[in-house]
Formats: C-alpha cells, structure tokens, sequence
C-alpha cells in the first residue's frame, strides 16, 4: 500500500495505491487545503480503509517481479528516487480512471431506469385520466 499527497494547483489529493493479487487498485482522496501530520496519521487510521472497503474496483493486473535481494546503496538510491519524484504512476491514474469509467456506467444505468419509471408513470396517470373522461367524470 501506497500513500501519495500532491498538490494539482488547486487542492492537495492523495492517491492511494494497493496492489491485491496482482491487480493494482488506486484510490483518490481530496484533502482541500495543505493537509498537516496529524490530518494525514488521521486520515490513515480513520479513513482509509473505510475508502479502500466502499469502492467496488476490478484493479488493472500487473507484473510482478521475482523477489530478489537488493543492494542497500541501491535501494537508498531509488528511495531517494520516488522521493524525488513528484505525482502519481501512470497506472494508479488509470486505475482511477477506469472506477470512473465504471461509476460513470452505473450512474447512466439508474438515470435510465429513473426515466423510463417515470415516463411509465406519466403514460398510467394519462391513461387514468383518459378512462375518467371516458366515464364522464
């Protein structure tokens, strides 16, 4: 797991990254303002997994590399490296992209079951009145 906080020239994000059984999840969090220490272990102990639980996300697979024994010097270079490094990893932001792809489905789908209940309700309310008249009420 993975936290990541930047600033996108309006607010601050956080991008939460998972990697479960070959497949890397990322969530998006937004902080607002420039989030302090204690809004960050906050956020991690409160609301964090409450995030990762709700989502319903399918996660893009990846490869995984074989475990191998890093030397230290390097593994300080390329921790120094990812500190460096500003932003999110171009599969994290597919990954969310693609939980918007997918809540954006969704979110047409019950628009269009809201529609027609209601055109189905209108086209009743019509045919009730129509049999009213017909009566001469």
């Amino acid at each position: 797991m993975k936290l990541t906080i930047y600033y996108d020239g309006q607010f601050w994000i956080g991008i939460i990254e998972v990697v479960e059984n070959g497949k890397l999840k990322a969530y998006r969090h937004l902080f607002g303002h420039e989030p302090n220490d204690e809004q960050v272990i906050d956020f991690i102990h409160h609301q964090l997994l409450q995030i990762i639980s709700q989502s319903e996300q399918e996660g893009m697979t990846i490869k995984t590399r074989s475990k191998k024994k890093i030397n230290p010097k390097r593994l300080q270079r390329k921790i120094s490296k990812e500190m460096k490094n500003i932003g999110v990893s171009t599969k994290a932001q597919s990954a969310i992209k693609q939980e918007f792809e997918a809540k954006k489905e969704q979110k047409k789908k019950q628009n269009k079951q809201m529609r027609e209940k209601i055109k189905e309700q209108k086209y009743l309310l019509r045919k009730q009145k129509a049999k009213a008249k017909h009566r001469g009420k």
